[in-house]
Formats: C-alpha cells, sequence, structure tokens
C-alpha cells in the first residue's frame, strides 16, 4: 500500500482519489471547497477541507511523507504553481500536476513537477488513435513519437509466427509482451516461433506511425 496525496477535487481530482482508495491505497484528499471535501469523504482514508497554499497546513497533514501528490486546481493556474512549489520544498518525491496548456506545463516542470496531466489532450489522443486504428487498445507516449501499444492482433496476424511477421525489420516495431486473454497468461520477449492467435493481446514498442502501419487491415 502507497501512500498519496491529492490537492483539488474537481472532477479529476475525485475520480484520481476515487481510483486510488479503491485499489487499496492510502489517500489524502485536500479542497477548499466543504462540498467537495463531503462529496470524497467515502473514497478517500483522509477528506481534508483546507487550504494547501501554505506550506505550514501541508506539513501539518504530513504531505512530506507521501508517495506521491496530485495537484488538480482548475482554471487556478497560480494555485497549481505555488502548491507544486511547496511539495518541492517539501521533498515530495512524485509530483504530477494538471497545466492548464503548454506554457503552464514549461513553468511547472521548471519549478519542480516530475509530470505533467493535460488530460483534455491526452484523451483526445487517445480517442483519435482508437478510431483511426480500431485495433489499438491502449496507447503509452515514452519520447517524442515513441510508444508502448497494447494491441489486438489484426486479421493478417492470425495464424502467423513472429518471424513470419518479420515486425522490426519491415516496420521497425518489436513485440514485447504477449498475453493470452483467455488463461491471463502473459509471455515477456516471446520467442520469434510464437504463433499468433485470435486471443491473444500484442504489447509492441515503436515509432507511433509505425505501428499503425504495421497493424494496418488488409
Amino acid at each position: 500500500m502507497k501512500r498519496y496525496c491529492v490537492i483539488g477535487l474537481g472532477n479529476f481530482g475525485f475520480h484520481v482519489a476515487r481510483t486510488l482508495y479503491a485499489d487499496g491505497h492510502e489517500v489524502i484528499a485536500i479542497d477548499t471547497d466543504r462540498e467537495k471535501v463531503q462529496r470524497v469523504r467515502d473514497y478517500a482514508s483522509y477528506a481534508i477541507l483546507g487550504d494547501a497554499a501554505s506550506i505550514e497546513f501541508l506539513k501539518g497533514q504530513g504531505i512530506q511523507d507521501v508517495d506521491a501528490a496530485i495537484v488538480s486546481t482548475g482554471d487556478r493556474s497560480h494555485l497549481a504553481t505555488l502548491i507544486t512549489l511547496y511539495l518541492k520544498e517539501l521533498k515530495v518525491r512524485h509530483i504530477l500536476v494538471k497545466a492548464l496548456n503548454e506554457d503552464h506545463g514549461r513553468i511547472l516542470q521548471k519549478i519542480g513537477a516530475t509530470e505533467i496531466i493535460f488530460p483534455e489532450k491526452d484523451m483526445a489522443i487517445k480517442t483519435a488513435r482508437s478510431l483511426s486504428s480500431p485495433n489499438i487498445l491502449e496507447f503509452i507516449p515514452l519520447a517524442e513519437n515513441l510508444s508502448i501499444t497494447e494491441v489486438a492482433p489484426p486479421s493478417h496476424f492470425i495464424g502467423k509466427t513472429l518471424v513470419d511477421l518479420d515486425l522490426r525489420r519491415k516496420y521497425g516495431v518489436t513485440v514485447i509482451g504477449i498475453k493470452d486473454v483467455l488463461t491471463d497468461a502473459f509471455v515477456t520477449l516471446p520467442p520469434a516461433d510464437h504463433v499468433i492467435k485470435d486471443s491473444d493481446l500484442l504489447v509492441l514498442i515503436g515509432k507511433s506511425e509505425d505501428v499503425e502501419k504495421a497493424c494496418k487491415v488488409r
């Protein structure tokens, strides 16, 4: 079990807190809005009414000892910036902050945020990819244009071995894992003679456009 702090309990913060708590973690949920605090009290270890834009308040709640803090203050960018600065001063190990835009994100990174979250942008990309490439089930960006992608095998993969598909040579894409959804068996770095079944899910690493080319319906 890990210990998390969620600061700002709008829709994003509420669902982050609720999910972490449901997964068995200790969650400290903080907001200045009494109604939002009341709403989350059944889905957090501690639901606290208070102003996180105060380093003394944060110290009083033991925030310096959490595994990660998630900051989501809506359109109040100055609050997110100030709270991030205080969390950095308290040496919180992992600070995730919801940013309003790219410029705000750069500021947050400079003052100590370890991860910047753009919920609308990330969801828009995921939605667009699910429409343009229906086989893609999950998409995790790693660096510019590089991603780990979970895909359901397209029809032209079924019955072929990895060596038959030759994805690395043809597309620059590597299969790093295969999960059988019927048995839940997971194979890391599967052998070249693995035959792809329609019950397999493939975990691929490569450039996003190369993954799409490899999985394109033929």
